[in-house]
This record gives structure tokens, sequence and C-alpha cells, in this order.
């Protein structure tokens, strides 16, 4: 009896390699936005918040006639707190906190230190948080994400190289891991009046993406 021959086709084993690609690009600030507090103290929250109200419509109005337009300057949070000081052991109730904080949205960058020293003088105590922003981070990030893919063919291929294996050009699957624009922060301070300008360095923003991305070999 005739039995044909069949010829089987060895399978091609079907590997994979996996990589992590970073890109990073540092963009111009657009504007800086500040947060400018006024803290007061007083056994009687009444008189607390009384004193702070009148600092605060103070500062407001100090930077108002900077020519800070008014909508560029919002409310961020508003707490009252009991303080309480702690003697041999005890709690002991000292009084009340009343923390005012605002945010201020500078388009004119150079004028943030000089927007500083206004609130300062003028009552204000605290500035928790400078940070340099952009207005169209997608852009910029667009292009951090084209940088982060290519960083990830260029590690695949020098991978394969140096296993000595065909790296197939176009991968089987592209994963964008994490976007992040990271503010230039300034740290929080107590402030009290002063004579000098407070220097501001503008600097960069630095946005950063991070793509994995799954070869076949």
């Amino acid at each position: 009896m005739y039995q044909p021959q069949v010829w089987v086709q060895p399978h091609s084993v079907s590997r994979e390699i996996t990589v992590t690609g970073n890109g990073e690009i540092d963009a111009q600030p657009d504007y800086i936005q500040i947060q400018i507090e006024v803290r007061t103290e007083g056994k009687d929250v009444s008189q607390a918040q009384k004193e702070n109200a009148f600092i605060m419509n103070r500062v407001i109005g100090s930077l108002v006639a900077l020519n800070i337009p008014r909508e560029a300057i919002q409310t961020a949070a508003y707490t009252i707190s009991p303080n309480y000081d702690y003697i041999d052991g005890k709690q002991v109730f000292r009084g009340y906190e009343v923390q005012n904080a605002i945010t201020v949205k500078i388009t004119d960058i150079s004028q943030a230190g000089t927007v500083i020293d206004t609130a300062i003088q003028n009552g204000a105590n605290y500035v928790s948080a400078v940070q340099f922003k952009i207005k169209d981070s997608d852009t910029y990030y667009q292009t951090a994400l084209k940088l982060a893919l290519l960083n990830a063919i260029a590690k695949a291929k020098s991978m394969a190289e140096t296993m000595q294996v065909p790296l197939q050009p176009i991968p089987v699957e592209i994963v964008e891991e994490s976007q992040n624009l990271t503010p230039v922060p300034y740290k929080s301070i107590q402030l009290s009046n002063q004579e000098f300008v407070t220097p501001i360095e503008q600097g960069r923003v630095p946005i950063t993406a991070t793509v994995r991305v799954k070869f076949r070999f």
C-alpha cells in the first residue's frame, strides 16, 4: 500500500523583547503661580478672623495696584484650627490659628519678586508655593513621547545586536506608561518685612514621557 510522504515544516519559535523608553524635554514656562498666605492667631476666633480678613484685603489691594487682574487672584484655602502647647505632658489650649491662602497667576514672570515683596510689606507672612507653569503642555509632551519611542527602539536594536539576533522592526505592542510635567517648586518659607527684592529665577519646566515597547525577534 502506498503511503505518501508528508513534510512537516519546522515551527519557528517567536521570541519577544520588551524595553522601556524615556523622553524628556525642557520647556520655557509661560507664567508663574504663587501661593501667598496670611496666618493670624488669637484666643478669640472671631478676632483672629477679623485681623486675618483685614490683612488679606490689604494684600489683595496691593497686588491689584501692581496691575494684577482680580481674576488672576483666587482663594486656595481657608482654615481655622485650634493650637495647643504641651506642658508637663498635658495639652494646654493656646488659641486659634486662621489661615487664608490665595494663588496669584503672573504672566510677566519678571514681576514675581515684586509681587512677593509687596504682599509681605502689606502683611502676608507665608509663601507656600511658587510654580512655573506652561499653558500648552500637550505640544511639548508629544515631543517627549516621540523621544521616548526613539529611545525604546534604540535600546531594542542595541540588545538585538548584542545577542546577534534579527529584530523585527515593527513593534507588536506600544504602551504609554506615564506623563509627567514637573513644576519648578519654591520651598515654603515664613517671611517678614524686608527691603530687598526677592530673586525668582525663571528656570525651565521638565516634561517627561515613558513608553513600554514590545518587539519580536
